[in-house]
């Protein structure tokens, strides 16, 4: 049912290879926790993933868009202006983008999408300016793939050094929040990501980007 990531993770290396430049300072603390996504499909059913401080923070999520299950959304808060740099890894197909609190997009993983998919690559490097306030990571796949495919993926923000990691797990809704049942497909792979807690707390402090987000995806071994 999960595909192989060898590939995508590939692909991700370069992206993030920017965050290896984001340095640990002392001894890090990590602090993990496992959600429940909202049955929401719409930005006011966000997951909370935390918030980004200049040289304080690191936040990293992982998940799964479950078969059939159109979009997720997480949101996070922006302490101070800055450069944000932003890892991700994952399946093919994932398409992924930054709004601000307003819902207006400003980075879209999406080659077609002109100016938006430059910013995205500025953001990948460490180079896109965000204003202090509210953010919302929408997570969507590309265009002509099909619903029935989960898509596993895992995400990191960063704004310079950091003494604190952020790990946020994210499930799929539990059966019977707002009146949604999960199908057999989501339940499995709800079934699967309860492993991630176990794995994400292996994980050594001070990791760098590309370590950090590549050893999340021992959960969908």
């Amino acid at each position: 049912m999960v595909s192989s990531l060898n590939a995508s993770i590939k692909n991700a290396v370069d992206a993030i290879k920017k965050s290896q430049s984001n340095q640990a300072v002392g001894d890090v603390q990590e602090f993990s926790k496992t959600v429940k996504k909202s049955a929401l499909t719409t930005t006011a059913g966000a997951t909370d993933i935390g918030v980004l401080a200049k040289n304080a923070t690191r936040l990293n999520v992982a998940s799964t868009l479950s078969a059939n299950d159109k979009v997720d959304f997480y949101k996070f808060k922006v302490t101070t202006k800055g450069e944000m740099t932003m890892g991700q890894v994952g399946d093919d197909g994932v398409r992924v983008q930054l709004m601000n609190r307003l819902g207006r997009v400003l980075a879209d993983s999406d080659p077609k999408s002109g100016d938006d998919y430059d910013s995205f690559k500025k953001l990948q490097a460490g180079n896109l300016t965000v204003d202090k306030g509210d953010y919302t990571l929408r997570v969507t796949r590309d265009k002509g793939q099909p619903d029935k495919d989960p898509k596993n993926y895992a995400m990191q923000l960063v704004m310079g050094n950091y003494s604190k990691d952020y790990d946020t797990v994210a499930k799929a809704p539990a059966k019977g929040d707002t009146g949604l049942a999960l199908t057999t497909g989501q339940q499995a792979t709800l079934d699967g990501l309860n492993s991630a807690i176990g794995s994400l707390n292996s994980i050594p402090t001070g990791q760098t980007g590309t370590q950090k987000l590549m050893g999340s995806f021992n959960l969908f071994a």
